[in-house]
This record gives structure tokens, C-alpha cells and sequence, in this order.
């Protein structure tokens, strides 16, 4: 289900680290998620909600710059 909020997202099993892109165009990246977090999130029905209710204030996170390569 396409969301009104995220716009896409990267996992990368090996560091651990999620990478979500808002459709305002702003990324972070989540450290320390497990891959079982990532597996919910993609199957969940809304992934705004999910992300809100198990991501956002669970795990560490930093913004990317726009300019930024990562």
C-alpha cells in the first residue's frame, strides 16, 4: 500500500540502519533496528502509522543533509 507520508525506504541488514524518505524529501536513517522491525514495517497496511507507533521514538536516528550522498 502506497503511503501519504514515506516516500520510500532502504534497509541494510549488515549495519542495521533504516533509511526512510519522507515525501516532504527529508531521510534519516535508523540505527539498531532489527531485521524482524523492518519485516513488520513493510507488511504493515500503513506505513506512516507503523512507522509513528514502532520506529520513530524507538531507535536512534539522524537526519541526512539534502546534499548528502548516503
Amino acid at each position: 500500500m502506497p503511503s501519504h507520508v514515506i516516500r520510500r525506504f532502504m534497509y541494510v541488514p549488515d549495519t542495521r540502519e533504516l533509511t526512510i524518505e519522507f515525501v516532504t524529501g527529508r531521510r534519516y536513517v535508523y540505527s539498531e533496528v532489527p531485521e524482524d522491525a523492518v519485516s513488520a514495517f513493510r507488511a504493515s497496511f500503513s506505513k506512516g502509522a507503523h512507522f509513528n507507533r514502532h520506529i520513530r521514538d524507538s531507535f536512534p536516528c539522524r537526519e541526512l543533509s539534502p546534499a548528502s550522498g548516503d
